[in-house]
């Protein structure tokens, strides 16, 4: 292969720049109807937009609003979420663990987890607010200084979690056990006390 061919090939290799979008606001849109723009947003709002299955991969969203969305079963590889928060959303079966890390930062207020998976991810001071986070996969997370304000927790996996100073005092119907994770200086109420002690199986009246 001469030079020019081989020239040719590496640009065919060569990735396009995704475009730049910056303070949009996008309304009522259906995207299983439409392909959603390969870009980097910034400071852009999206409410009751439907986004099931949509493909998010490499997409990066930073300072960005989700509100009454269903972002439901999306692909998020190679996702980057830099200071974003979803509110009322359902955001069921996502793989947030194959996002890009770098300068990952999410909270979620009034959204559906469930089934979701945060495995292996650093996320200190992350905030959920009334969120049911049923099912939902923390194991191996870095989870310090974390808040989970009403929300619930049924079947939610803890494995090897670094939980150290977060506040779980409202959360409901989890099972954290204390020899498997880290949790110095969380904080629990008495009301929930019982999700640390599943393990023991013991009756407490």
């Amino acid at each position: 292969m001469n030079f020019y061919n081989s020239f040719s090939v590496s640009l065919k290799h060569e990735p396009m720049t995704q475009e730049y979008i910056e303070n949009k606001d996008f309304k009522g849109e259906n995207f299983t109807e439409k392909e959603f723009q390969k870009a980097e947003y910034e400071n852009c709002t999206f409410t009751d937009c439907i986004f099931t299955k949509t493909d998010f991969s490499r997409i990066i969203f930073s300072e960005c609003v989700f509100e009454n969305c269903d972002l439901s079963m999306a692909n998020l590889k190679s996702t980057s979420f830099r200071d974003v928060r979803f509110k009322d959303c359902k955001v069921l079966g996502l793989r947030f663990d194959e996002c890009d890390n770098f300068l990952l930062s999410f909270n979620f207020e009034g959204c559906i987890v469930n089934f979701s998976s945060f495995y292996g991810l650093k996320l200190k001071g992350i905030k959920f607010k009334g969120c049911k986070l049923e099912q939902v996969d923390f194991a191996e997370s870095d989870l310090r200084n974390s808040r989970f304000e009403k929300c619930d927790l049924s079947g939610a996996n803890f494995g090897n979690t670094n939980m150290e100073s977060s506040n779980l005092q409202t959360a409901a119907n989890f099972s954290i056990d204390p020899e498997a994770n880290r949790i110095y200086k969380a904080k629990f109420s008495i009301q929930n006390i019982t999700g640390l002690l599943d393990k023991y199986k013991i009756i407490i009246k």
